[in-house]
């Protein structure tokens, strides 16, 4: 159901409830609020994470709107809703903040409720920064299989920019495990994957992983 729908329903049970006697309407009519709250609020927070990856400038609003978003969700028992909401607190932290610890608790609660509800985008999506946690640990065959696993998912979804995007990941781990020929095949294949989709922005991304592996080239 859309906002617009969830206010246009709240109005009309405001009228049941003031003209039609039927107090009981209202209950309904916070619910449908809430819901199109959390919707907005998530929407609202990933807008300002997009912000901080241009200008690298934290707003602390970004976090109260995905906490928000998750404890409306959890009240109204979206399990999906909160399961991306939760995810997304987790990103907060561990790229806007840079602290993967207390990311962690954050991903595996998200993990847990999007496999509960289905949700095969934010899964995969979780998998990819529990991969980037596990690089940064040092346990690379853990970040490999988190992306590779991501990176299936996203093909059956026919998410194309996340595909893109994933196997630049899975390239830089290739070649810090020495396997350069796999890194340059991943990369060709992201710059590919990107281009149908018009993923410029992954072609950037790209185009550095092939700066960093030139430069590191034997």
């Amino acid at each position: 159901m859309t906002m617009d729908v969830r206010i246009e329903q709240a109005g009309l049970l405001y009228e049941r409830a003031v003209f039609g006697g039927d107090a009981g309407a209202l209950a309904a009519a916070d619910r449908g609020l809430d819901a199109a709250e959390a919707d907005l609020a998530l929407a609202r927070g990933r807008v300002v994470h997009a912000r901080f990856l241009d200008e690298r400038v934290e707003d602390a609003g970004e976090l109260e709107l995905f906490e928000r978003a998750a404890e409306l969700y959890r009240k109204l028992g979206d399990v999906r809703g909160e399961g991306e909401a939760v995810f997304w607190v987790g990103t907060f932290h561990q790229v806007v903040r840079d602290d993967t610890e207390t990311a962690l608790p954050a991903f595996e609660r998200a993990l847990d409720l999007a496999t509960d509800a289905g949700d095969r985008l934010t899964v995969s999506y979780v998998l990819r920064h529990l991969g980037f946690a596990e690089h940064m640990a040092g346990r690379l065959d853990e970040a490999r299989r988190h992306f590779e696993e991501s990176t299936r998912l996203r093909r059956q979804l026919g998410f194309l920019p996340g595909v893109a995007a994933n196997l630049i990941g899975l390239a830089h781990l290739a070649a810090q495990q020495e396997r350069h020929d796999d890194a340059v095949s991943l990369l060709e294949e992201a710059a590919e994957l990107a281009e149908t989709a018009d993923a410029h922005g992954v072609l950037r991304w790209v185009a550095e992983a092939r700066r960093e592996l030139d430069s590191k080239a034997p």
